[in-house]
């Protein structure tokens, strides 16, 4: 069995750690620390709070500034919004979700505002500060001012490689402290590896999981297990959800070149007699010139599981034919991803096929 300490650990060399004052050797060593929230350096910074406050909260506040733009800010607008709270989210870019795909970023912007999300997009925090009745005031750059009672800054994570003493060991880290690996998550000492978050490649609990898997494989079992990165799937739990495997269009064009883009923007049956404003997003991507899909993006409820099953398909080269030739389920939302027959006009220019 394994033994577990409940202390940090910090390197001696690249073979001995510091564990709560009392030293361990071992020939290898994995790094796992995970990530922790980043806050940039603004004035008033120590009257935020970050995704890991959130779930201490002693009660609902009324209003709540919610900055940042990925998928941890948009998660937390929709839980805010669907509580009850007045959310007003702030990101600096325009759209958010940046590395999604631009009709799904569009989209979903469009449901949260429905909601009742105030989305303000090249909305840049200058300062944060405190008032006389407990409540704050976040200036922004462009000026104005928005007046919360709480501020939550979801501005993304990094690697947290801080305090683990990676220079003693010689563990060579990147941009944001980052370990780097090989393609076997061997770092810049040989005998030391490091999988997940603290790499900064994909910040997915699942995939760190199955890097674990296959790097054990390596160093115990040897069976040429591998992971692959090319059509992780991940969903966004926002609201409404997001599921998405492989490709942007945009990723898609640039490496792939002509595409067949399928895209269909409806209200679920389910919501025919109670006339509720909610809408799911379908989309295709398709290389042209194989028929290969290389991604599948989805705006709804149960965005994520849909998703999940349809994952297998992408990762074993499922064609658009293939997805022609699947019978759906009705009525469900997922039917359209095998019914949609028509792709949409190409907005690229096709002469230099």
């Amino acid at each position: 069995g394994a033994e577990i300490f409940d202390a940090r650990a910090t390197f001696v060399d690249n073979r001995t750690l510091d564990v709560g004052g009392r030293r361990l050797t071992a020939d290898k060593i994995l790094i796992a620390g995970g990530g922790r929230p980043f806050v940039p350096d603004i004035e008033g910074r120590e009257h935020v709070i970050t995704s890991d406050d959130a779930f201490f909260l002693p009660d609902l506040p009324e209003r709540i500034v919610v900055v940042g733009g990925g998928y941890i800010a948009v998660e937390f607008a929709g839980i805010f919004t669907g509580l009850g709270a007045q959310v007003t989210q702030l990101y600096r870019g325009n759209p958010f979700l940046r590395g999604f795909d631009d009709d799904v970023r569009a989209f979903l912007a469009g449901e949260m505002v429905k909601k009742g999300v105030d989305l303000r997009f090249d909305a840049d925090v200058r300062r944060v500060a405190r008032q006389s009745d407990g409540s704050f005031s976040v200036a922004l750059n462009a000026g104005g001012a928005v007046e919360p009672d709480l501020d939550m800054y979801a501005t993304g994570r990094v690697p947290n490689t801080g305090g683990l003493g990676l220079e003693a060991a010689g563990v060579a880290t990147g941009r944001n402290g980052a370990v780097a690996v090989d393609a076997g998550w061997r770092t810049s000492v040989d005998n030391i590896y490091a999988i997940g978050d603290v790499t900064d490649r994909i910040q997915l609990t699942p995939v760190a999981i199955q890097e674990g898997h296959a790097l054990a494989d390596a160093l115990f079992n040897p069976s040429g297990k591998t992971v692959g990165y090319e059509f992780v799937p991940s969903a966004v739990f926002s609201q409404p959800e997001i599921g998405t495997v492989g490709y942007t269009e945009a990723e898609a064009r640039a490496k792939f070149g002509a595409l067949d883009i399928y895209r269909s923007d409806f209200r679920p049956m389910k919501h025919t007699l109670s006339g509720r404003d909610e809408r799911g997003l379908m989309k295709l991507v398709v290389v042209r010139e194989t028929q290969r899909v290389v991604g599948l993006h989805v705006v709804g409820p149960g965005a994520g599981e849909m998703t999940q099953g349809f994952a297998v398909a992408i990762n074993m080269g499922a064609t658009k034919r293939d997805f022609d030739a699947t019978i759906g389920i009705h009525p469900t939302a997922a039917e359209e991803l095998v019914t949609m027959r028509e792709p949409v006009p190409d907005p690229v220019p096709l002469a230099a096929e």
